[in-house]
C-alpha cells in the first residue's frame, strides 16, 4: 500500500506531509453486518519507492546521533517484525523493521489534518504507508493502523488513496466503524453517511473515516462538534 513517492535527498528526519494516491472502499459495513458495496474515492497513479529509500531509513535507526536512533520499540503481531515509533510536531512515524533480515519492511506516517480545527485534530490522524513489494499483503500496515485505532485515535483518509490503501481500509472496515465525512469551510467535519453517491464522492473534501475502537459515532460527533446531518 503505497502513498506518493518521497524525494530522498539525504532522507529527511521528519517525513514530509504525504498526500494519498489511489482508490477507496466499495462499501462500508456496520459492525457485525455483512459488507455491502459502496463508491470509491478518486484514483491517482501509484509511484514506486525511491531506490535506497528504506535502506537509508534503516541505517538512521542504528546510527548513533541520528534522531531516528534509539526510538521507542513496540511489538507487532508477528515476532519477526518490530515497530520503531517516533512523534514529532504532533505527527507519528511508525517504521517496521524485519528483525530476521535486518532491514526495513516499510513505514507509516500518521499526518495531522491541516484542513480540520484543533478540536478535531486532537482526535484524528491521516495515515499514509509505503512498504516494499515483498512485505505487502502480510498484515503489517493493518497491524500498525490497528495499534492507533485501538489506542483511541480515529483515522481519516486523504483526498486520494492507492489501490493498496483501498483494500486496506476495506479490510479494517470489517472491524472498525466506517463512515464518509466531508471537511467543511469552517474546518469542522460533516457526517455524510456510510455511503455516498458519485457526485459527493467526487468532491476533494469527501474523506473516509474509521472510528477508534469502542468509539460511538454520536460520542465522536459531540467531541469534535461534527454535523450529523448526513447520518
Amino acid at each position: 500500500m503505497f502513498c506518493p513517492a518521497l524525494p530522498l535527498a539525504g532522507w529527511p528526519l521528519a517525513l514530509p506531509r504525504l498526500h494519498l494516491i489511489g482508490a477507496l472502499p466499495w462499501r462500508l459495513p456496520e459492525r457485525p453486518r455483512a459488507i455491502p458495496p459502496t463508491a470509491e474515492l478518486r484514483i491517482d497513479v501509484m509511484l514506486p519507492l525511491v531506490a535506497g529509500e528504506l535502506e537509508a531509513i534503516y541505517e538512521r535507526l542504528y546510527q548513533p546521533g541520528s534522531r531516528l536512533h534509539g526510538l521507542e520499540r513496540r511489538p507487532l503481531h508477528d515476532p519477526q517484525f518490530e515497530l520503531h515509533w517516533r512523534e514529532a510536531d504532533g505527527e507519528w512515524f511508525a517504521y517496521v523493521e524485519d528483525c530476521a533480515n535486518h532491514c526495513l519492511a516499510g513505514y507509516t506516517v500518521f499526518n495531522r489534518l491541516v484542513e480540520v480545527d484543533r478540536r478535531t485534530d486532537r482526535r484524528v490522524r491521516s495515515p499514509h504507508s509505503r512498504f516494499a513489494p515483498r512485505y505487502q499483503r502480510r498484515g503489517l500496515a493493518s497491524a500498525v493502523y490497528r495499534s492507533v485505532l485501538d489506542a483511541g485515535t480515529s483515522l481519516v483518509s486523504g483526498a486520494r488513496q492507492s489501490p493498496g490503501a483501498h483494500g486496506l481500509w476495506n479490510h479494517l472496515a470489517r472491524r472498525y466503524d466506517s463512515h464518509y465525512v466531508g471537511i467543511g469551510p469552517n474546518k469542522s467535519l460533516v457526517h455524510l453517511g456510510r455511503e455516498v453517491d458519485g457526485d459527493v464522492m467526487d468532491r476533494l473534501s469527501t474523506r473516509r473515516m474509521l472510528l477508534a475502537a469502542g468509539m460511538d459515532l454520536e460520542d465522536f460527533a459531540r467531541a469534535v462538534r461534527m454535523d450529523l446531518a448526513g447520518a
